[in-house]
């Protein structure tokens, strides 16, 4: 069954890596989505995949790129939309 989260991400997750190692991620999982950074130095994570998929690529944001990054916080929300996405990018807004 497809699973749509939105995530926040927190910590020390801008200029370590951060958004190349979700989308690494995210394409191992089989995740489709996008990862950007925000302007209060969090990062944001729009992701969808099959259930079990969406909680492999959760566990691998809570470890994040060590040793450069360090996640302190991880929001998670379900989303009760597709996302209509079939790939995953990184997005520079």
């Amino acid at each position: 069954m497809k699973k749509h989260v939105h995530m926040i991400v927190d910590g020390r997750v801008q200029g370590v890596g951060f958004r190349h190692y979700t989308q690494l991620k995210a394409i191992e999982c089989s995740i489709n989505g996008w990862v950007r950074n925000r302007d209060d130095q969090k990062v944001e994570i729009d992701a969808e995949g099959e259930e079990k998929d969406i909680q492999k690529f959760i566990n691998e944001i809570k470890r994040g790129p060590s040793p450069f990054a360090s996640v302190t916080d991880v929001e998670v929300k379900i989303v009760n939309t597709p996302s209509h996405t079939h790939s995953f990018r990184v997005k520079y807004s």
